[in-house]
């Protein structure tokens, strides 16, 4: 997830670009959302990373006794 949300800010950043240069509020509005999106997925899918870890790290410790 955290690659899909850094691929999510690219998009965002490169539409917010796109709508500076025609001057569309709408499609920079666009990009501010996409990159929005793309931080939330990133920010979950570290989460996850860190729970899988403390989940396996807990399983070793059991798996030990």
């Amino acid at each position: 997830m955290v690659d899909k949300g850094k691929m999510d800010q690219a998009k965002g950043k490169a539409k917010e670009a796109i709508g500076k240069v025609t001057g569309s509020d709408r499609m920079k509005a666009e990009g501010k959302t996409d990159q929005a999106k793309g931080k939330a997925k990133e920010a979950m899918g570290e989460v996850q990373e860190r729970a899988r870890g403390a989940r396996d790290s807990l399983q070793d410790k059991r798996d030990r006794t």
